[in-house]
């Protein structure tokens, strides 16, 4: 317990200062994480880090939180930019399954690809929700973790009737209660910190995330039973892993995106 609270200061120690400052700040805190989370999937696959897939996977999550504008200026013989780099890679990885035939797979092609696209555009959707403004980010930021917490401590108190087939720890009355609660706080935070929409659709969009959130821990908490792994990582002592840590915020932000929230 004592060296889960001192990594949770440290991480709000470093990470609440970058939120606050945006710009390079959160773009470079977003591009390290979701190389880190990339390298978890790797891992949990019993990958070297320094395999040609995993180094491809790495770089195309990175490729993927970096800005669009960045390409702008590069003068070269072909059209650069994340979706052709993107391309380039999985291509590459497809080429390694002939090369390396024993020991690099279709199957592990297809794990390493998604990776790219899910921790990818995960991380830069972060980016461009603090482009969008601090509030916003904020906004993302209490729906996980009151429906998180909610959903905690609701399960502990009232839950009797468990997830079974999907998450046997998880109870339906933990699942709804952590909704409910990060509803009712969202209601509250959209009084002051007004959003795209109106106060009733968001509300109503607060519900969708705070549920898509839930899936997003579940979809995690899938890939760690697969991989029969309990945490995606060890880079946060008492916490595990990056993909721990971010598994929600990965489905809430593309969310918001096609939502419009993030223009």
């Amino acid at each position: 317990m004592k060296t889960r609270v001192i990594t949770a200061v440290v991480a709000l120690i470093i990470f609440v200062p970058i939120l606050i400052a945006g710009g390079l700040w959160i773009q470079a805190a977003a591009s390290l994480l979701a190389v880190i989370a990339a390298s978890e999937v790797v891992l949990m696959r019993k990958t070297l880090l320094v395999d040609f897939g995993a180094i491809l996977t790495m770089l195309g999550a990175l490729v993927m939180t970096l800005p669009a504008t960045l390409w702008d200026n590069i003068h070269a013989p072909i059209a650069l930019h994340r979706t052709s780099l993107l391309y380039i890679f999985i291509l590459l990885m497809l080429l390694h399954t002939v090369i390396a035939k024993n020991k690099f797979s279709f199957e592990d092609a297809g794990v390493f690809t998604l990776t790219m696209m899910y921790v990818g555009m995960g991380f830069s959707m972060m980016v461009a929700a603090r482009n969008a403004g601090l509030d916003t980010l904020m906004f993302a930021f209490l729906i996980v973790w009151i429906t998180d917490s909610g959903a905690y401590m609701i399960g502990r108190k009232l839950g009797k009737h468990k997830l079974t087939t999907i998450s046997p720890n998880k109870t339906w009355e933990g699942s709804i209660g952590g909704t409910v609660v990060a509803v009712i706080a969202a209601a509250v935070y959209l009084v002051f910190f007004p959003q795209a929409y109106s106060w009733p659709v968001m509300v109503v969009i607060a519900i969708i995330l705070s549920v898509a959130g839930q899936f997003g821990d579940l979809i995690e908490s899938g890939l760690k039973r697969f991989y029969k792994v309990k945490d995606s990582g060890t880079v946060l002592p008492g916490h595990g892993g990056i993909l721990d840590r971010f598994d929600s915020m990965l489905i809430v932000l593309p969310l918001m995106f096609l939502f419009g929230l993030l223009n």
